[in-house]
C-alpha cells in the first residue's frame, strides 16, 4: 500500500468533524444549489473536497485527485483516471440530497487507485461514527471487525436494493420494473455508501446500481470483493474506476447471488 490506511481514516473523520457535521442541519439560504437531475451540490460539499484534496496530496506527493466536485466544475478531469500515477478519489458527502434536507443518511468516501487498480477504500459515516476500510489484498473491515461473506449462499430469502429510475436508461428501467416483482426488495437508502455499509453488515445481500460514477463505487466495490463478494459490471467483469460508461452494476454478497440476480433481471 502507498499509505498508511489509518492515516487516511484519520484525515477522513478529522475532515468531516470539521465541514460536514458543523454544516448538518445549518445549511442556510444559499448554501444548497442543483446541479441537474436534482444532482444538489453544498457548500458542505466543496469544502470537505477540497480539504480532503490538500491533507490526502500531502499523504502521498505527486498524486492526482478525482473529486466528484472538481469534475462537475471540469469534465475533462476524468480522462485522468487512465494515469499511471496514484489518483485520490473523493465523494465529499455521498447522500447530498439527505444532507440538504436534515435526514442523516450520508457518507464521506475516498479510494485510492493506481492503472486502473483499486488500491484502497474507505466510506465514512460521520453521524455514527462507523467506517468502513478495504486494502486490496488485505481484506475488508467495518469499525476494525473484518467482514467475511459466507460462502456458497444463494439468492432464496435475500434481499437487496435496485436502482434503475433517475439515472437509468429507459430500456433499462423498464426492464427492471418488469423483473423485479419477484424479488425481495429494500427501500432505497438514496445514499450508495450507506447502501455499501448495509451489505457489510449484512442487512442485505445484493444491490443494482444504474450509474456508475468512480466515486460512488470504487470504495465500495472493493470493499465487497475484499469481503468476499462480487461487484461485477453487467458484462460479467469486474468493475473499475475507468469502467464508469457502463449501464450496471451489480454487487453481491457471492457468485450464486450475482449470477442468479443476473439471470432474474437479464436473460431472457
Amino acid at each position: 500500500m502507498l499509505v498508511n490506511i489509518d492515516q487516511v481514516s484519520t484525515v477522513i473523520r478529522d475532515t468531516a468533524a470539521q465541514e460536514v457535521m458543523p454544516r448538518f442541519r445549518s445549511l442556510r439560504e444559499g448554501d444548497i444549489r442543483d446541479k441537474g437531475r436534482g444532482d444538489l451540490v453544498t457548500v458542505a460539499d466543496v469544502a470537505t473536497e477540497e480539504v480532503l484534496s490538500q491533507r490526502l496530496k500531502e499523504l502521498l506527493p505527486g498524486c492526482l485527485v478525482i473529486g466528484e466536485e472538481a469534475v462537475a466544475a471540469d469534465p475533462t478531469l476524468m480522462d485522468q483516471l487512465s494515469s499511471d500515477r496514484p489518483i485520490w478519489i473523493i465523494d465529499p458527502i455521498d447522500g447530498t440530497g439527505n444532507f440538504a434536507r436534515g435526514r442523516d443518511v450520508f457518507a464521506v468516501m475516498v479510494a485510492l487507485v493506481q492503472a486502473g487498480r483499486s488500491l484502497g477504500g474507505w466510506i465514512y459515516d460521520p453521524v455514527h461514527n462507523r467506517m468502513a476500510v478495504a486494502e486490496v489484498g488485505s481484506g475488508a473491515f467495518l469499525d476494525e471487525c473484518r467482514v467475511n461473506f459466507a460462502r456458497g449462499q444463494d439468492l432464496t430469502g435475500m434481499t437487496g436494493t435496485l436502482h434503475a429510475s433517475t439515472f437509468a436508461s429507459p430500456d433499462l428501467a423498464e426492464r427492471i420494473a418488469e423483473r423485479r416483482s419477484g424479488l425481495n426488495t429494500a427501500k432505497s437508502m438514496s445514499c450508495a455508501g450507506r447502501e455499501y455499509m448495509r451489505m457489510l453488515e449484512g442487512g442485505m445481500q445484493y444491490s443494482l446500481f444504474s450509474r456508475l460514477m468512480p466515486w460512488d463505487h470504487v470504495p465500495g466495490s472493493l470493499l465487497m470483493q475484499e469481503a468476499g463478494g462480487v461487484a461485477n459490471c453487467l458484462d460479467g467483469e469486474p468493475y473499475a474506476a475507468t469502467r464508469y460508461g457502463l449501464e450496471g452494476l451489480i454487487l453481491a454478497a457471492s457468485d450464486k447471488i450475482w449470477q442468479r440476480l443476473y439471470d432474474i433481471l437479464f436473460q431472457a
